[in-house]
């Protein structure tokens, strides 16, 4: 589990603070910040976007960035809003809006070719946004992302994962309280303390705050599933066959019929963990680095 594991291992990548800002409806501007490594003369970039509960500085995105710095490609590690804890806001699985206000930002302006890499929800997020990319998005990878919202949920929220769901509601409440906190304002009616499952959250937490009906319809209109043979720039997706929280049965029916330019690769491993002797990072680069 990445969330356990990252308290044993942490190892360091290059990358000096970054920060640019959006415009959302209800909290008006909204800051994003992250880290990026920018190799002086590299023309090429990727966008490394972390889980659900993660940061810029999680031992998972920082080993991608090691990998892009390996392979002569600059990085911008990314942040979602509000989990620095900074209380910006809240964010869910489909908002493409953090990611694109990172690639349309100054610092990102002068690298011809932009590529985009995700994790778990990030990588759902990455897949979302790859539907309808900006111009200079070469192509995507996924690692571990859920196609089906409501069937991931569904797997967090059995009594196997109770340990990892505990740490994962515990950093999403600690983000929402510091949105309450420095915005003033009251993300539901029903106390946070109280929500112990994912579902919840999202019915109660997630859904009024993005205006939809409840957690249902969130899933039913973010879930990239049905959309997946959209992919509109070459597109790798990588899942681990042993991943408790992404199962193989969800994945397969909503793989037929892909672009020829979409490749699936299936590896040994856990969600966002592999064998040691997969090096996956490195080969997703390599991927990548093909359409830079």
């Amino acid at each position: 589990m990445p969330h356990i594991a990252d308290a044993f291992v942490q190892p360091s990548a290059p990358g000096q603070e970054w920060s640019t800002s959006l415009e959302d409806e209800r909290f008006g501007e909204l800051r994003l910040s992250g880290l990026l490594h920018a190799i002086p003369g590299s023309r090429s970039l990727i966008v490394i976007v972390h889980g659900m509960g993660g940061h810029a500085e999680k031992s998972y995105v920082a080993r991608a960035a090691q990998a892009a710095h390996a392979h002569g490609m600059s990085s911008l590690r990314l942040t979602l809003r509000g989990c620095d804890l900074s209380g910006e806001d809240i964010y869910h699985a489909g908002l493409v809006e953090d990611l694109q206000a990172a690639i349309r930002s100054p610092e990102l302006a002068s690298y011809r070719s932009l590529h985009v890499l995700g994790f778990s929800l990030g990588g759902h997020m990455v897949m979302r946004y790859a539907l309808h990319p900006d111009a200079r998005v070469r192509s995507a990878a996924s690692i571990c992302a859920p196609l089906s919202l409501d069937a991931a949920c569904t797997h967090i929220d059995e009594p196997a994962q109770s340990l990892y769901r505990f740490h994962l509601l515990r950093g999403l409440r600690s983000s929402a309280r510091e949105v309450e906190r420095r915005r003033g304002v009251q993300l539901s009616s029903m106390p946070m303390g109280k929500i112990h499952r994912l579902r919840d959250w999202d019915d109660k937490i997630v859904a009024p705050r993005f205006g939809f009906a409840s957690a249902e319809d969130y899933y039913r209109h973010m879930s990239v599933g049905p959309h997946v043979r959209e992919l509109a720039v070459p597109s790798l997706l990588v899942w681990a066959k042993a991943d408790p929280m992404v199962h193989v049965r969800d994945l397969e029916p909503q793989l037929d019929h892909l672009s020829k330019e979409t490749t699936v690769r299936w590896l040994p491993g856990g969600h966002v963990r592999f064998p040691g002797k997969e090096r996956v990072l490195e080969d997703v680069m390599r991927w990548l680095e093909r359409y830079a």
